[in-house]
């Protein structure tokens, strides 16, 4: 059966609720992590060389799997909910602490979630315990779906940064944020698919996943909360959940949800932490969006870009990137955007003369959409 690429619904609100002790299993080669809790408030604390301060107890997190009460109390402090009041729209959100020095924190959430605030309006910003401070924002992504805020409040708990590299399909996971507005909601599931190609938003202005898929409970209002590992390490920005199409009359989880793989999401979001804005990467071809074959047909080639540097040929259909089969043109974007710019790239196509070729070339820069 061929796997297409498909266009799945944005602008859904998440949280994160602490449930009771559940606990859902995991490999058998999931490292420990040594954490404390303290006694009187029940809150988790990594801890560096195992042992605890007085009032608080070890715990272990990870030898048997996912302890989603454990992993709730540890994350929770770095989930925060994000109200947004523009001229023509409200809507809320949710986001994870990134960074936090002494006077401002850094919050990795959509760009969906916030770009009606981008020219006017206002964002609020609702950390665990209740504080809400208003946020501005720090620079936009709109290729990738992502943006980052921050709020005049330092000190605040960073979220763990994991390694979505190193995730497979069957790993227990956790999505934190604020469905429908239900501040504090946490479920889990496990990841149901990798590098699935999804596009969100307007025509006018694609999004282009390379996503994580998982069956963990993601609904309108969990966009820019984090998909955690089974040791609370962020490894997705939930982004997009899959509806029954344009004739259902609610929106809601169906089991499909996908998020933004972290370590794509890390490097746009350092970069618009420096400077405000970030990059994509390119290729320098157009795809013929009038072609139904399996693969992408190049269009047109941009000059002095990698592809017309290569050698590449107008009239040429891509079958494959790395290795990964290409089925349409949506799968090719999402294969190169999962890259970063300077990386280098295996492309293999059908040529217009016939036969086949293969290229490999450095993958350019272009400034990326706001």
């Amino acid at each position: 059966m061929r796997s297409g690429a498909f266009k799945v619904l944005t602008g859904f609100v998440l949280g994160a609720t602490i449930v009771g002790g559940y606990a859902i299993a995991g490999p058998t080669n999931v490292p420990i992590v040594k954490a404390c809790v303290d006694n009187k408030t029940n809150a988790l604390y990594l801890s560096k060389n195992g042992s605890c301060a007085k009032g608080r107890s070890a715990v272990d997190i990870g030898a048997t799997g996912a302890n989603v009460k454990s992993i709730a109390q540890l994350v929770s402090p770095s989930v925060v909910s994000i109200d947004v009041s523009a001229t023509n729209s409200d809507g809320t959100g949710s986001g994870s602490i990134y960074k936090s020095d002494g006077t401002t924190s850094f919050i990795i959430t959509n760009n969906h979630v916030i770009e009606s605030a981008a020219t006017s309006g206002k964002i609020d910003v609702e950390l665990n315990n209740g504080d809400i401070y208003p946020a501005t924002i720090v620079g936009r992504n709109s290729d990738y779906d992502l943006a980052v805020i921050s709020i005049k409040k330092g000190f605040l708990p960073e979220i763990p940064n994991g390694d979505s590299s190193s995730i497979s399909i069957g790993d227990p996971v956790i999505a934190f944020g604020s469905p429908l507005g239900l501040s504090g909601t946490v479920t889990s599931g496990i990841i149901s698919a990798l590098n699935r190609p999804v596009t969100t938003g307007s025509a006018a202005a694609d999004s282009y996943m390379d996503a994580i898929q998982t069956d963990a409970a993601i609904n309108p209002g969990n966009s820019g909360g984090p998909l955690v590992d089974s040791q609370g390490r962020i490894i997705g920005v939930n982004s997009a959940i899959a509806t029954l199409g344009a004739t259902a009359t609610t929106n809601g989880s169906i089991g499909l949800g996908f998020s933004i793989p972290f370590n794509q999401a890390k490097r746009i979001v350092d970069e618009l932490i420096a400077t405000g804005k970030s990059t994509k990467p390119i290729v320098g071809v157009s795809f013929d969006p009038s072609y139904t074959g399996v693969g992408a047909k190049i269009l047109a080639l941009t000059a002095g870009k990698a592809a017309e540097r290569a050698g590449m040929s107008v009239g040429s259909i891509v079958k494959t990137i790395d290795g990964f089969k290409i089925n349409d043109a949506i799968g090719a974007i999402v294969r190169v955007r999962s890259h970063a710019p300077g990386d280098l790239v295996t492309i293999v196509v059908d040529l217009p003369t016939g036969g086949s070729k293969t290229y490999s070339f450095t993958l350019d820069s272009a400034p990326a959409l706001p």
